[in-house]
């Protein structure tokens, strides 16, 4: 026995381990209230999407016999629905997103348009010629879309 001296590296292993010892409690608490944060983000999330979907304004589309769209009037109108989700900033995505939804009632097919409440007068826009949106409820009632302008760049002279 050489009277409690250790080498160099066992001293310093054993240095570590009473830091980490100490440090524990202290890690356990930030980690913990990192958690209590992390669940509160996310479920004022998911509340924010919860109203989002609940007021969902639904339109429907109403083809006429010879509608037969081209190629650029399928892409203008997804350009079209792509400004759904700005219309309705602020709301996560999902909460904001533009949904197509077909169904059969009495034999009849209908195709309807879902998106969030402050995009109804994107939403009734008709995006074909030969198709006709009826909205749920009175023309009265869509309030119209504010988008921010972007500040003008000032130019480097």
């Amino acid at each position: 026995m050489n009277g409690g001296h250790l080498p160099d590296g066992a001293q310093l292993l054993l240095d570590i381990a009473h830091g980490i010892a100490v440090a524990a409690p202290y890690l356990a608490v930030a980690v913990a209230i990192g958690f209590i944060v992390a669940c509160g983000i996310s479920w004022r999330r998911a509340l924010r999407v919860r109203d989002a979907l609940a007021g969902r304004v639904r339109v429907e589309a109403v083809p006429t016999s010879t509608f037969d769209p081209g190629e650029g009037e399928v892409r203008r109108w997804s350009q079209h629905l792509g400004r759904v989700s700005y219309a309705a900033d602020g709301t996560p995505k999902r909460g904001r997103a533009a949904r197509l939804r077909y169904s059969a009632e009495h034999g009849r097919m209908h195709c309807y348009l879902e998106g969030h409440s402050h995009a109804q007068a994107v939403l009734t826009m008709p995006g074909f010629a030969e198709v006709e949106i009826r909205a749920g409820g009175s023309r009265s009632d869509i309030r119209p879309v504010r988008f921010s302008v972007p500040t003008p760049r000032r130019s480097r002279s």
